[in-house]
């Protein structure tokens, strides 16, 4: 009976050891102070687009299927109603898998910002996305400023404060 103990403990330490050494390595996670990585991703009418240069940007990575995500879009919308007249670009990347789901629910909610579709996850990987929602708030040198995880309202006066910030620095 020991035996058998002692064999399967061995064999799942090889598995475990062969599998630490297959698999690929985590990516790094992109963080305050780092060049924001480019992307080229499809909007939902498949027009293909890339990071806003010269900009700040507001980088949101969602899912339909997320509450705090869907709970987080309304104040969304209206920073992206009040701030994009100053200069704010809110890009709003979707990891749906349905891009029919996706298609519907920004019908719906009659998102008025610019919404992208990364069905594979590849540029949230890029950024060292796993939680949704996740955010990046760009300057407009591309450098990330802040880096949120979760939701949280975006017209709160902190918030606003710190966009606010950042947006008179082009000036």
């Amino acid at each position: 009976m020991l035996k058998r103990w002692l064999l399967m403990g061995a064999v799942i330490i090889c598995v475990g050891l062969m599998a630490w050494f297959v698999l690929p390595s985590s990516q790094k996670r992109v963080a305050e102070g780092d060049a924001a990585p480019d992307y080229v991703l499809p909007n939902l009418a498949g027009q293909t687009f890339t990071m806003p240069k010269d900009s700040v940007v507001l980088l949101n990575f969602w899912a339909t299927w997320c509450p705090p995500c869907r709970q987080e879009m309304p104040s969304m919308a209206e920073l992206h109603q009040t701030m994009a007249k100053r200069g704010l670009r809110v890009v709003a990347i979707s990891v749906d898998k349905d891009s029919q789901a996706l298609a519907g629910f920004v019908r719906e909610y009659n998102l008025p910002f610019q919404v992208l579709h990364d069905a594979e996850s590849n540029t949230s990987r890029t950024y060292g996305v796993f939680r949704y929602p996740e955010s990046f708030l760009i300057d407009h040198k591309g450098v990330v400023r802040r880096h949120v995880i979760g939701a949280i309202d975006w017209m709160s006066p902190n918030v606003m404060r710190d966009i606010e910030a950042i947006l008179a620095e082009k000036a």
